[in-house]
């Protein structure tokens, strides 16, 4: 069968879906139950992740990655190769397309919380992902969390909708070090959404900074909130400009490096399809300090600290829990197995091809 996806996510810098994206590629590319199968790449420009020509065609759609060329360019070319099945791995899925489709749809943000977003941004993506979803043969989500709400919120019935965790990127694991290695190295990774709470979480860290000079915050990702956090208006009200380093992007051998360098994880985050960079943290060895809600029970269960939302002072305790208290550690750490059995890339890659061959 002949597979078309939707790769604008392997262009550029990939983060969220293009690391998810490149997760379930790279397992396809050596599962050899995938060899019965021919896959086509779509990119408006060659694709920054080395790929397997043999087994992967791109097929270069030139235009801006926006929705005209979802909807417009991208059908016209995909078409022609008379696909059995389009796979959308970022919420919204050509709409006049021949193939049957199938859509990941990892969280419905936009939808439970319209004032995240800017008027038109929330309106389009509103649209279209409930337009794809009920179009589409099939919806992959990440979470048991994000089925609930793909059933409550858009209508989507049960029986076409299936939830896969992803794997876990190869990550440089941090056991064993100790304080004197790195320092006391807290560590956010993500892009920076008002409800990850970031300047909280710095505010959080001021305490400990104040009381341990080798203790630093390393925060890494883009700013795309809205309405618009000043972080270094935070990082310099907090007298943290020493402390508190910014790094917009990070590849992915720098980003194991701090991973492997950190000693506790903070991801004050309210809202999450799943929650995938504490797993990451989690991976190599670096509990987390999450808030308290459904998905991040569901995504780290045991193996990590849980503050309520909008209590600084507890986040600010528990961060000292997870980077000075052994027991606490060492509890959080010994549950992390069997977290972490769930996400495994190739059992993910393995029932993702499974759906798309199945609605054929």
């Amino acid at each position: 069968m002949r597979i078309g996806i939707d790769a604008r996510e392997l262009c550029g810098r990939a983060t969220g879906v293009g690391r998810y994206l490149g997760g379930l590629v790279r397992e396809w590319a050596a599962d050899p139950a995938a060899l019965q199968h021919e896959f086509v790449l779509y990119a408006p420009e060659p694709l920054a992740v080395a790929v397997d020509a043999a087994r992967f065609t791109t097929r270069i759609v030139a235009g801006a990655p926006g929705t005209w060329w979802e909807q417009v360019r991208l059908p016209r070319i995909a078409d022609d190769d008379r696909l059995g099945v389009f796979f959308a791995p970022a919420y919204t899925a050509p709409l006049d397309i021949d193939a049957p489709s199938v859509v990941a749809i990892h969280d419905l943000s936009f939808v439970a919380h319209p004032e995240w977003f800017r008027i038109r941004e929330g309106m389009r993506r509103r649209w279209l992902t409930r337009q794809s979803a009920a179009r589409a043969r099939a919806v992959v989500t990440i979470s048991e969390f994000s089925r609930g709400e793909l059933i409550d919120l858009l209508g989507v019935p049960d029986t076409r909708i299936h939830v896969i965790p992803p794997g876990l990127g190869p990550q440089a694991s941090g056991l064993g070090l100790q304080v004197s290695d790195f320092g006391l190295r807290v560590l956010f990774v993500g892009s920076i959404f008002n409800r990850r709470h970031v300047p909280d979480l710095i505010r959080a860290f001021g305490p400990i900074a104040q009381a341990h000079a080798n203790a630093t915050l390393d925060i890494v990702g883009d700013n795309r909130s809205f309405p618009r956090e000043d972080l270094g208006q935070t990082i310099a009200a907090e007298g943290l400009q020493a402390r508190v380093h910014w790094h917009e992007y990070l590849a992915d051998a720098q980003l194991q490096d701090f991973y492997a360098r950190a000693r506790a994880f903070g991801f004050l985050s309210e809202y999450e399809g799943l929650g995938l960079t504490p797993l990451e943290a989690l991976a190599a060895g670096v509990p987390s300090v999450l808030l308290d809600t459904p998905v991040a029970r569901e995504s780290c269960g045991d193996a990590a600290l849980y503050v309520p939302v909008n209590d600084r002072r507890a986040a600010t305790r528990a961060l000292e829990a997870v980077l000075f208290d052994e027991a606490t550690r060492s509890r959080l750490l010994g549950a992390a197995p069997a977290v972490l059995t769930k996400y495994d890339w190739a059992r993910a890659a393995r029932e993702t091809l499974a759906v798309l061959v199945s609605v054929r």
